[in-house]
């Protein structure tokens, strides 16, 4: 499965980079995440509930981030595991581009998933993944967009 889209965020590249390496605002954009925690300043370990067509999963896994170039790109790669329901094993390439007062993020997504997941049908689990990423990026740009959140800068 791949995903490809390229999204205008209403802030400033280096503070979107930053909420994208701050666990406490993934943990409140990314939808059904039960916790996230920082192991280190590029893995994250998470616990997220889904829903794809009749199947609702507990997945935990963990994230790397690469070839990081502050505050303008990084590849995240990971693993998730949610039972018997199936697993996932994904790749991201996440570009941030300043226009302004402005930010277009660009990302590439490859999964992999197996499973029960796989079982589903391609259509399905892509349709629910562009789902999920749409409110991840909603619930992002308005933490991220809110004066009232403090950031420190991504190192």
């Amino acid at each position: 499965m791949e995903l490809n889209e390229e999204i205008k965020i209403d802030a400033p590249r280096e503070r979107v980079f930053a909420a994208l390496n701050d666990a406490a605002i993934l943990q409140r954009a990314i939808p059904g995440c039960e916790e996230i925690e920082a192991l280190s300043q590029t893995e994250f370990s998470a616990t997220v509930s889904a829903r794809v067509g009749p199947l609702k999963a507990r997945f935990k896994g963990q994230v790397r981030l690469s070839d990081i170039v502050n505050p303008e790109s990084y590849t995240l790669t990971g693993e998730g595991r949610g039972g018997p329901a199936g697993h996932a094993k994904v790749r991201a390439d996440v570009l941030l581009v300043a226009e302004g007062d402005h930010t277009l993020l660009r990302y590439a997504v490859k999964a992999d998933i197996g499973g029960k997941l796989a079982q589903l049908g391609g259509q399905l689990v892509q349709n629910t993944a562009q789902k999920l990423a749409a409110e991840f990026f909603r619930n992002f740009e308005e933490i991220v967009a809110s004066k009232n959140v403090n950031l420190a800068p991504a190192e």
